[in-house]
């Protein structure tokens, strides 16, 4: 069994930052998985892909977050981070993580609102 428990979300100022966390967990979580992404969901509208590591290091950003937001990890950890600078309103949703490797699974997801 596989548990994602994402932290760090909360109410910011246009301009501020966060630092969201997606914490793995329970005897099937795979250190590396396949892919370990952060997607966000704003008030009526779909899911959007945010930012993704991948087993090898290598990194995949929207592009409406390209160049503000930072996914980084520490493997030991099992645990996934999403770095937001320069955040906007538009930036407002719930942030979930993701982590696929062979099957795949979701947090529960942490609300971020960015005031203007």
């Amino acid at each position: 069994q596989v548990q994602l428990v994402e932290s760090g979300g909360g109410l910011v100022q246009a301009g501020g930052s966060l630092r969201l966390s997606c914490v793995g967990s329970g005897p099937g979580m795979p250190l590396t998985p396949s892919v370990t992404a952060w997607y966000r969901q704003a008030p009526g509208e779909a899911r959007e892909f945010v930012a993704g590591i991948y087993a090898g290091g290598s990194t995949k950003y929207g592009d409406s977050v390209q160049g503000r937001f930072t996914i980084s990890r520490d493997i030991r950890k099992k645990t996934v981070y999403l770095q937001m600078n320069s955040l906007k309103p538009e930036d407002t949703g719930v942030y979930y993580c993701k982590a696929v490797s062979g099957y795949e699974w979701w947090g529960q997801g942490t609300q971020v609102t960015v005031s203007s």
